[in-house]
């Protein structure tokens, strides 16, 4: 197929719109506390914390591939395809991740909205942070 002179400022604009705003997970990557006790050294695990990295979601014993993402207009959000395994199973949902006014993120699952603290950027290893750890047991 031939395209005419007339098609190729047409053809640019839509090349132009299509790579102005590349959509990604880059945004989101970081440690995110599930509670204000979650030890950020650690993720995938009870007590750690959930780690956003490369386009891939870590939760507790689970997965998500982040895929077919769509920014919201006029929000610091994208609505992405899950694609999750964990202990034996796969499954597929829609989340709607954004940046809480405060850093943090803020995660929608259908009927579900959560929102997690930033980690530190060096989290230590090694410091207590339940009241069992040094303890005080009531």
């Amino acid at each position: 197929m031939v395209f005419g002179r007339r098609c190729a400022p047409a053809l640019a604009a839509c090349c132009a719109l299509l790579t102005a705003q590349p959509l990604g997970a880059e945004q989101f990557d970081g440690l995110y506390r599930i509670s204000p006790t979650s030890d950020c050294a650690l993720t995938g695990v009870d007590g750690g914390a959930l780690k956003i990295e490369g386009g891939v979601f870590y939760g507790v014993e689970s997965q998500c591939r982040m895929s077919v993402p769509v920014n919201v207009r006029d929000m610091d959000a994208v609505l992405y395809d899950m694609v999750c395994t964990g202990e034996g199973e796969e499954w597929t949902r829609r989340a709607l991740l954004m940046t809480a006014a405060d850093g943090g993120l803020i995660m929608l699952w259908n009927g579900f909205a959560f929102k997690y603290d930033r980690c530190p950027e060096n989290p230590a290893r090694g410091t207590v942070i339940t009241s069992d750890e040094i303890g005080i047991n009531e």
